[in-house]
Order: structure tokens, then sequence, then C-alpha cells
């Protein structure tokens, strides 16, 4: 994440109209502004239709332009050919540092890969039907269903991507896949006495899982998910010269002093 300052990173943000709900247009951009400044806001479809209207409707507030794609050929999605050559033109002008992917179509995968072979960042922003191989494809992955988590600022208005439901401590204990991730990047993250900052354990697990995303359990920030599986200890250090503090989890240790196995 990053501040916004003139150091932030440029961002361009390419919408497949067509695969992407519009009332998750404030929700999304507020989301995007946590990685950076977007630069460049681009949705695309076939704007002459009807299909399209509920986007028409947040263009002009979200300061997003339409680009207009007509649909040639019956069955064919002429659409993401579109943003495909869009994108690779922005990628030339050597003036973005990461790309935003809008949309649940795995027809993308190949066009984040190549995005990120370049050396650019690429955040996919899509439903939880996005198939894993677009996910995978991006440095991280945003589900359009967390937008709606009160914690987001920013509440998508649409009832179909209600927020999800806070899980209970004994559900997050039961979900092997989740300690595991945790406990993996606390001790990849830690020094000798089994500390490790908060950032760098949320970098380590974004970087094996980029849809990784605490809200999905229902909590707004890792900190609180981490203490919500009662399996971690947490503490906030101060490095002075009224420098805000760090957060500094450690795996829960029984009494004695020795790690917990």
């Amino acid at each position: 994440m990053v501040s916004g300052n003139e150091n932030a990173a440029k961002l361009a943000v390419l919408i497949d109209a067509d695969n992407a709900r519009p009332t998750i247009a404030e929700a999304l951009l507020a989301e995007v502004a946590k990685y950076g400044t977007a630069h460049v806001k681009r949705a695309y479809g076939d704007w002459t239709g009807t299909s399209l209207k509920g986007w028409k409707d947040r263009l002009l507030a979200q300061s997003i332009q339409p680009v207009q794609q007509f649909a040639y050929v019956t069955g064919k999605n002429a659409t993401d050919a579109a943003m495909v050559i869009d994108a690779m033109d922005l990628l030339y002008t050597g003036r973005f540092d990461g790309f935003c992917i809008v949309s649940s179509d795995s027809d993308f995968t190949r066009l984040a890969s190549r995005l990120r072979e370049s050396g650019l960042t690429v955040y996919g922003f899509g439903e939880r039907k996005t198939p894993k191989p677009f996910v995978a494809a991006c440095d991280k992955f945003v589900y359009i269903e967390n937008l709606a988590h009160p914690d987001s600022g920013v509440v998508a208005a649409d009832a179909a991507l209600s927020p999800p439901q806070r899980t209970p401590a004994e559900q997050l204990v039961g979900d092997k896949a989740l300690v595991s991730q945790l406990a993996n990047a606390v001790e990849a993250a830690s020094d000798d006495d089994g500390w490790a900052a908060l950032g760098s354990v949320g970098n380590i697990i974004t970087k094996q899982h980029p849809d990784f995303d605490s809200r999905t359990y229902g909590y707004g920030k890792l900190s609180d998910l981490m203490t919500a599986t009662t399996l971690f200890d947490s503490e906030r250090r101060s490095p002075g010269d009224g420098k805000p503090g760090v957060v500094y989890v450690r795996a829960r240790r029984p009494r004695g002093g020795k790690r917990s196995s």
C-alpha cells in the first residue's frame, strides 16, 4: 500500500464493463487509491446499447473514460481484445508502475502475466467466480464482494454484494489452510524471538496467495483476523521521533515460554 503523495505508484485502471457491476465503481476506485494514483481510468464496452446503462450513470461522477467497442460478431468478445491492445499500448509508454484489471474473465490471464513479465504490478478485481488462473496471474487479487465490507470506507451499493459475515474464532482455528498460511508467514518473517512485523507477514501471504484478504473472513484488518484466531500475540512498538507504531505478531506460546508446535 502506498500513501497519496507524489511518489505514489502510477496506475492504469482498465474496466471490462461487460463483466463488472457498475454499482461497485465508487468502492472500486477507493480500493485502487490504496495502491497508488489512477492516472488512467477506462471502461470498455458497447455504449450504443442499453446493457451498460448502469455504467453510463457513473462514468462522469467517477471521471471514467468510456471506450466504445462494437460487438462485430455475436459470441465473440471484442471488448477483451480492445482492453488487451490498450493495455499493451499503455505499457510501452513506460509511464505506469502498475495496472488494475477489473473483470471476472479468465481471458485476461495472459495479459496479467505479460504485464508482470515487464516488471509492472498487476492488481486484479473480480467476483469470487473468477477462475483461479487469472487470480494467480496477478500480484494481488481483490474480490469485489470484499469491497462491501464496512471497513473498506465506501460500501458497494449492491445487495448482491453483501459483505462476508465475521467468522467466529472456532471456525478460524478449524480452517487448516488459513492457520497454515498465517503461521508460515509469521515464521518466515520472524526474528530470533519469534516476533514478526505485521506488514512483512501480510506481504509474504500475498506473494503466495494473491487473493488473500482478511475481509473474506469478515475482518477489516489482518491484525484483527490474527487476533480473532487466538493463536497469536501482538504488540505495537513505537520507533520514536513521532513516527507511528509498528505492529508485531508472534505465535502464541504456552506458559513457560516455549513456542507452541
